[in-house]
């Protein structure tokens, strides 16, 4: 990714510029922990941006650290869409590529350490119960009748869970805080679990996981992390963070540099669902076409798409950096897109709808090439050269048999330009038996070629076309929202994200037309269709364009 971060300025760079101001850290080093459990999406891009670009200000580090600590939800195909959505991003990990898994070791030590300086404790409570003994935002939790046993006690437990003795959810290791806090995630929480299940790295090694607040921290520290940045909903879980940072760090002697985490706002988006687990059902349902369908805010699917790495995180600056709720326009991200596509994408012609077009006054044995612009807002991007012959194809929308008011294409009797080529007047339209227009007969003005204005002809309409004997076939996908519904966290009770699916999220052409050059084109390539969108070659379908967006830019800035 080539961009300058030194510029950039938010919340929480005013937060390290104070730290680094005071001496209380002299290096940034920060994060992604992502869970392997599901394909990164937009919202991943926010956390990937803050992270990276801050650490890329400060000339620091970026480490890539799964947070593989759940074995039951996740998958090795996950952990590589991660690497390789990352790399997409131009968010290398330059300071290392690492597994929460790798630190059980080191956390089953930290584990021991607590038990042994009367810090945590094996409880027998069932989830139900600790649920009910932790009480309420409004009333203090209880004492686990279990919270009192010797330290001697709890280790041998807590051994005895280790080599797999008891079953799941028989017991917890629980931290000794305080029961009447008013944050309920210090009412002693549980910091290890019992899950007889196979780990993706581990294999059956262990059968007791630490939980992410207590495992993610510790990792942190043991990576030399000084600011874990991460979205605001793990603003109350700060204190425990803090908690477990400080009193591993008392029993071992303290950790150098120590960790500090920082919320910001999540990245929500209309017409958006950020929910691993719903974007899942929708990919396990077959309701949309794998975990990189273009409708979807997967960054798999983004990509997909044709969207850029570079759009996308023009789109995170843009959409901004804050600690405050707020919902972006799906249509912000449309506008990032299509501004850089304007200016790097070439120009290609694409006949979506073909109806054809013979010039009855051009010899059928000749061929000639016209020079068009390949981009009029990039001098490098050059020229190419399109034939023309007797018979051609127009899109069908440009041809009115009864034209409604203010129609400046073609008409019987009236006259258009050929993008680049001749003026032509429509003579006769040509039908089939059931009244379907088959052709259209048209005559050239053979002394206005190169498609030049100022031969003296004022002609208001301008289409394109193509050559019927020098085009290509394809199909093109025309890609919707997703969901009907702007705010899909604003659903009425009774109702699911399934009653907003929208039904006209995906439309394919067949018979399309297309310069016969883009038969060649590889996924990942940009190109505007004249007159219609930015489309680029779907890599799972061969001969199958999709529209990144349309050309149409209804964004309006809040």
């Amino acid at each position: 990714m080539n961009y300058d971060f030194s510029q950039e300025k938010n919340f929480i760079h005013d937060i390290i510029d104070a730290d680094l101001e005071a001496g209380v850290n002299d290096t940034v080093h920060t994060r992604f922990p992502p869970e392997p459990n599901g394909y990164l999406h937009i919202g991943s891009a926010k956390a990937i941006y803050i992270n990276y670009s801050t650490a890329k200000k400060y000339g620091g580090k970026f480490n890539l650290r799964y947070d593989d600590t759940n074995p039951a939800k996740e998958d090795v195909e996950y952990v590589d869409s991660i690497l390789e959505d990352l790399r997409w991003l131009g968010a290398e990990p330059d300071g290392g590529i690492f597994y929460g898994s790798d630190y059980f070791g080191k956390c089953y030590e930290f584990a021991v350490a607590l038990i042994k300086a009367g810090k945590a404790y094996v409880c027998d409570l069932s989830a139900d119960e600790m649920r009910e003994y932790r009480g309420t935002l409004t009333e203090p939790g209880r004492e686990s009748p279990y919270r009192n046993r010797t330290v001697e006690e709890n280790l041998d437990l807590f051994e005895r869970m280790k080599n797999g003795e008891f079953p799941d959810g028989a017991k917890t290791l629980r931290a000794k805080i305080d029961m009447s806090s008013p944050n309920l995630n210090m009412r002693d929480p549980a910091i290890y679990r019992i899950v007889h299940t196979p780990h993706h790295r581990q294999g059956d090694k262990w059968c007791i996981y630490p939980l992410y607040d207590y495992a993610h921290p510790l990792q942190d520290a043991l990576e030399g992390i000084t600011y874990s940045l991460c979205s605001i909903e793990f603003e109350n879980h700060r204190p425990l963070y803090e908690w477990v940072v400080d009193n591993v760090g008392e029993c071992i002697g303290g950790f150098d540099p120590k960790p500090m985490q920082r919320e910001f706002a999540r990245l929500n988006v209309t017409y958006t669902v950020m929910s691993k687990r719903y974007l899942r059902k929708l990919v396990e349902e077959k309701l949309v076409d794998g975990w990189d369908d273009p409708r979807l805010p997967t960054l798999c699917g983004l990509r997909r798409r044709g969207v850029t790495p570079s759009a996308i995180f023009d789109f995170v600056r843009r959409a901004g950096i804050a600690k405050t709720f707020s919902i972006v326009d799906i249509e912000l991200l449309d506008h990032c897109v299509r501004e850089e596509l304007n200016q790097t994408a070439e120009r290609r012609i694409a006949v979506l709808d073909p109806v054809k077009v013979v010039i009855t006054n051009y010899p059928a044995d000749r061929t000639e090439y016209f020079e068009v612009r390949n981009n009029p807002n990039d001098e490098q991007a050059g020229t190419r050269l399109l034939p023309f012959t007797r018979e051609l194809y127009i899109d069908r929308d440009d041809f009115a048999e009864v034209p409604p008011p203010k129609f400046f294409r073609l008409r019987p009797g009236g006259e258009v330009r050929l993008m680049g080529a001749y003026i032509i007047r429509l003579d006769e339209v040509v039908k089939d038996a059931d009244g379907s227009v088959t052709e259209l007969r048209c005559s050239a003005d053979l002394e206005t070629g190169n498609g030049n204005p100022a031969d003296g002809r004022k002609i208001k309409g301008t289409i394109h076309w193509l050559s019927a004997a020098h085009s290509a076939g394809a199909s093109v996908v025309l890609y919707d929202k997703l969901f009907t519904i702007a705010n899909t966290g604003d659903i009425p009770e009774g109702k699911t994200y399934d009653d907003y699916l929208n039904p006209d999220s995906r439309k394919e052409i067949k018979g399309v037309k297309i310069e016969r050059s883009l038969a060649a084109a590889k996924p990942g390539e940009a190109f505007q269709f004249v007159r219609t969108g930015y489309f680029t070659p779907d890599p799972k379908n061969p001969g199958v364009f999709i529209r990144t967006v349309t050309l149409k830019d209804s964004y309006k800035p809040q």
